[in-house]
């Protein structure tokens, strides 16, 4: 088991420091604003609490949505509820075990409570670059999302799936910065880097 505790505390954290007038900002996701990542969060999360108590369907059937303007007029206080509800999910022992499902695919509860994990760091990461917050992760949390990420096909990526590929760190590169590269992002992305 893996606790999601700390990483859904910053995720709630970094949706409480986001203005209204960054919603339409650029995010380290490729032509997806900040505000259609807010909603990927508020999908992923309630996604990921059904996966924990296997209450398998609409709501793991698919992909969860990343569209700003499926945001709901309480998103504030709504989608930190869900990210709370999900860490709190995955406390539970059997939610770790058997099989379920989250984004369509069929999987072991071990895997889906690391892909959760996965969701709410390099997220997190996306956001706090994003809105101009700090961004912290403790270590076991990084390596359990290296796992992740390592175990992930080149065919996902190729098809643009969960991560693009991989971006080049410098030697010396903090952990975090590894693992943010192996997601396929840039460690060094800034708003004023992005694509127009």
């Amino acid at each position: 088991m893996l606790d999601l505790e700390p990483a859904a505390r910053q995720m709630i954290r970094l949706l409480d420091g986001i203005t209204d007038d960054q919603l339409s900002a650029p995010t380290p996701c490729e032509a997806t604003t900040l505000g259609a990542l807010v909603d990927h969060v508020a999908g992923f999360s309630a996604g990921f609490t059904a996966a924990a108590n296997k209450n398998l369907g609409p709501g793991t059937a698919g992909p969860p949505s990343a569209d700003g303007s499926r945001l709901p007029a309480d998103w504030r206080q709504s989608i930190p509820v869900r990210v709370a509800a999900l860490a709190e999910a995955w406390r539970e022992p059997g939610a770790w075990t058997g099989m379920t499902q989250v984004g369509g695919v069929d999987l072991p509860g071990e895997a889906a409570g690391a892909f959760a994990l996965d969701e709410l760091v390099i997220h997190g990461w996306d956001i706090a670059r994003a809105s101009g917050q700090p961004f912290d992760c403790d270590g076991p949390a990084i390596v359990a999302c290296a796992d992740v990420v390592a175990s992930t096909p080149d065919a996902v990526r190729d098809a643009g799936g969960l991560f693009g590929a991989v971006v080049a760190v410098p030697d010396g590169a903090s952990p975090l910065d590894r693992l943010v590269g192996l997601t396929g992002r840039d460690p060094g992305w800034t708003p004023s880097s992005a694509r127009p």
